[in-house]
């Protein structure tokens, strides 16, 4: 039996959470569709553009994203506070890049409200913009409804498009977002679709490299506006929210994740472990038990609280 959103997103616990929406009957309604011989590869960036945008109006970090043929995977990260620092007019106008809106708060915008009453109900509308804003169902439905009306005119069909609501999973340490991360940018390596990290179409790993190799700026730096920033040094009080994380040593990890996950593939397990894994308190075989579990929750994929996570949680205090 599936369980309400508002139990199993907490974010007194977490505000990072691993969400995942599959194509109607897992077709491949993004990729090459084995049935109708027809190819949707280019609503592949529909879904990158549509999380650029939300990754912009929301209050929600885009840490992750991989997009495949019959599913896409996102890691979000909810910054509350950041949602309660904007003021009535900036929560209007990052709502109106979404929706109509209300017509009282066009009035408003107008200049045309006069009474407390009126201003009152204005309020209202606003808070619950806020709560909308911050909220990842809203994200996962301003995302998913969007992607399916265009798909669905494009086919002229109507019907569902995506398999149900969402799955989502709660990353509850620091070794559970960084496995799950790893997990999600290696997507395409782990279906045999590439054999390198540059190669991983529509993937959050990829722009990253290549955002880095095209710049001889600080490399720790956002490669876009829609990703959330990594961080040199592993601190707790840097503004904006950052990853645990630097993202040359995110990138070392995720290759060498790989290497082990994909045993098949060319290459060789370096001989000392990333930098990240001793700053989590992690050495190899725990890396490599937190990799190919995430793997295994992944698949499964239930709507609940990670247990993933607090095994994680556990290994990571033993460790320490």
């Amino acid at each position: 039996m599936t369980r309400p959103r508002s139990q199993i997103v907490s974010l007194a616990d977490t505000p990072y959470y691993h969400c995942v929406s599959r194509c109607v009957r897992r077709a491949f309604l993004c990729g090459e569709d084995r049935y109708s011989g027809k190819n949707f590869d280019h609503r592949k960036p529909w879904l990158v553009d549509r999380l650029t945008l939300l990754g912009e109006v929301f209050a929600i970090d885009i840490a992750a994203y991989a997009v495949m043929s019959n599913h896409y995977h996102v890691i979000l990260h909810v910054d509350q506070a950041r949602g309660r620092s904007w003021d009535r007019d900036e929560v209007i106008h990052r709502w109106l890049r979404l929706y109509r809106g209300d017509p009282l708060v066009h009035c408003y915008l107008r200049g045309e409200l006069q009474s407390d009453s009126e201003f009152r109900q204005l309020d209202l509308i606003v808070e619950t913009w806020r709560d909308r804003l911050t909220s990842i169902s809203w994200f996962m439905r301003c995302l998913n409804e969007y992607i399916a009306r265009r798909a669905n005119k494009e086919d002229d069909c109507t019907g569902r498009f995506w398999e149900g609501r969402f799955k989502s999973q709660a990353l509850l340490d620091e070794a559970a977002l960084l496995s799950c991360m790893a997990y999600v940018d290696l997507n395409p390596v782990r279906a045999g679709i590439c054999e390198s990290l540059d190669e991983s179409e529509f993937t959050s790993i990829q722009a990253r490299i290549r955002a880095a190799v095209s710049e001889d700026s600080d490399a720790t730096e956002c490669p876009s506006p829609r990703l959330m920033p990594f961080q040199t040094e592993l601190k707790r009080d840097l503004e904006p929210p950052v990853l645990p994380i630097g993202l040359r040593d995110y990138i070392e990890l995720v290759d060498w994740t790989g290497r082990i996950v994909r045993a098949d593939k060319t290459g060789f397990i370096p001989p000392e472990a990333p930098s990240a894994l001793s700053d989590l308190k992690l050495n190899k075989a725990q890396w490599r038990l937190l990799a190919l579990e995430i793997q295994k929750e992944a698949i499964i994929m239930f709507s609940g609280l990670d247990k993933l996570a607090t095994r994680g949680r556990n290994q990571t205090s033993k460790a320490a």
